[in-house]
């Protein structure tokens, strides 16, 4: 019933609704799941099991206290074993910034964070992502996670992200990323049931493949492929739920 119900919110109710009012509805199923089998990084709290989550619901994906995915519990234990972004000076740029991470991010003494959006209510900054309005040069880190796959032209996004990076800077730039050689996309495709056929959501205007790297390293930017949960144990993979197979498109500043 929980699949079922979390699938159909994900698929119709715009995100915007759901940044704002989903962690309050959320926080009600932590009575229900709790437990000590499956820990968040995140936010620190232990359950049971994490929810279900997306659209082919996932088994044991959403922290219903903080709202973490799989793949922000790996974003977190990265920066925590392979950067200093929990104790270095830097100034941060968050595009379309995620509910488990904000405030987080924002109680680090060490950050300058500033978060940016077209539509998200949670965003400090209205921003397009294509026109960035920052000065070059002006952030040491840039996040940017599943947002590309929405926007009209995701190389001069990267463009604009290789743009206001520090010569120092790096990022993390998620997406779906799928099993096939080539990226998919067709502007002419505008109907959103045929964009969830296709792309495998109503707003998404391209599905990632294999080449995501080398297409996003067109911006300028230089985009490697971070196999970090391949080094973790399977104790660790086991304990916070992460995806065994997820790549980190870790990006430093380019030419």
């Amino acid at each position: 019933m929980i699949k079922r119900l979390i699938s159909w919110v994900i698929r119709y109710v715009p995100r915007k609704y759901l940044q704002l009012f989903s962690h309050s509805f959320l926080k009600i199923s932590v009575l229900f799941y709790s437990g000590k089998n499956v820990s968040c990084n995140v936010c620190g709290k232990t359950f049971r099991k994490f929810l279900p989550y997306g659209r082919k619901a996932r088994e044991n994906a959403l922290c219903p206290n903080c709202l973490a995915l799989e793949r922000h519990r790996l974003i977190w234990l990265f920066l925590q074993e392979k950067t200093a972004f929990f104790t270095q000076g830097l100034k941060v740029l968050h595009v379309a910034p995620e509910h488990c991470f904000i405030e987080r991010f924002a109680s680090l003494p060490n950050l300058d964070y500033i978060t940016g959006d077209l539509e998200s209510p949670l965003a400090q900054v209205k921003m397009d992502i294509h026109q960035i309005p920052f000065a070059d040069e002006t952030f040491d880190v840039v996040f940017c996670n599943h947002v590309l796959e929405h926007v009209h032209d995701d190389i001069k996004a990267c463009r604009e992200i290789n743009r206001v990076l520090k010569n120092t800077g790096w990022g993390i730039i998620q997406s779906p990323v799928y099993d096939m050689e080539v990226t998919l996309e067709d502007v002419s495709v505008t109907e959103p049931a045929e964009r969830e056929k296709l792309f495998g959501q109503r707003d998404h205007v391209r599905k990632y493949g294999r080449d995501y790297a080398p297409r996003l390293s067109q911006s300028g930017l230089n985009v490697q492929e971070n196999d970090f949960v391949k080094t973790l144990s399977e104790e660790a993979i086991k304990k916070f739920a992460l995806p065994p197979n997820e790549i980190l498109y870790f990006c430093t500043k380019g030419k």
